[in-house]
């Protein structure tokens, strides 16, 4: 029997009634060898190498021993930039977590029976989706020039549709028995929604929107590397000037706000649920 009669052909199995079934082979070892072959073609396609990764590695611990070596008295010239991106992130979030309860409504189903408003307002969603956060930000520096403004617009656009796609599939999965009532009861259709399925999506729309404002306050900290102001273009200057001491501080400094951003989230949302 040959190998790949040994690994891939039924066996033969006798049962007690002197029945003979056959058993199928386990696939593991055909799919290892996909995954093999996979493997080996990114790294023909990539050009990777392991001896420029062993070559050039120690560099890498050379930079990252310096970042972990912070010139704190740079941090002086930290908070100013540090305060407009927590801001920027902060009046971006708000607003994009505000108006996207509006548009999730109309993107909801139970809510709006019309394919030609339901799906323009999915779309509208994806498609923001789909543009990463840095090419809003670079968009908006042409069209808003370089600053903060530039950052609140790319930070608003993402925040829109991520809390928008959560928040309407929340709406479809609701309780529609109250809001059924209060239309029975002669109640308007945004009166019904208001006090029949936002009390109800109401603790996971404030959760999810908090845990959005302390993952933007992270994904603000790179806007600045297209001119789209906050600590991020400080971070970009020094790492172009290699100036890594100053880098870590700046990376300390992000990270302590993160750090504090998410446990005081962390604690509003464990009260929300």
């Amino acid at each position: 029997m040959n190998l790949y009669d040994r690994i891939f052909k039924p066996r033969p199995m006798t049962l007690s009634n002197g029945k003979v079934v056959y058993e199928k082979r386990s696939r593991t070892p055909l799919v290892l060898l996909i995954l093999l072959l996979l493997t080996y073609g990114s790294m023909r396609m990539t050009g990777f190498s392991l001896y420029t990764l062993q070559e050039r590695g120690v560099e890498f611990f050379n930079i990252l021993g310096k970042i972990f070596h912070p010139n704190l008295s740079f941090m002086k010239h930290i908070w100013g930039p540090l305060f407009d991106t927590i801001k920027m992130s902060f009046l971006g979030s708000f607003c994009g977590a505000f108006f996207a309860m509006f548009f999730a409504y109309l993107a909801s189903t139970n809510m709006i029976k019309s394919k030609f408003v339901v799906m323009p307002v999915r779309f509208l969603f994806s498609l923001i989706r789909t543009i990463p956060t840095l090419v809003n930000a670079l968009i908006a520096t042409y069209i808003f020039g370089l600053g903060t403004l530039a950052g609140t617009i790319a930070i608003f656009l993402f925040s829109f549709s991520y809390v928008g796609k959560l928040m309407y599939e929340q709406i479809e999965t609701v309780d529609m028995g109250p809001f059924e009532a209060m239309m029975s009861m002669g109640f308007s259709k945004p009166r019904a929604f208001y006090h029949g399925i936002l009390v109800q999506i109401l603790p996971n729309y404030l959760s999810v929107s908090l845990y959005n404002f302390e993952g933007n306050v992270r994904y603000a900290a790179i806007l600045g590397y297209v001119g789209a102001g906050g600590i991020g273009l400080m971070l970009s200057e020094n790492i172009s000037w290699r100036q890594w001491d100053n880098v870590g501080t700046i990376l300390l400094a992000v990270f302590g706000t993160v750090f504090v951003i998410e446990s005081i989230s962390t604690h509003f949302r464990k009260k929300l649920n």
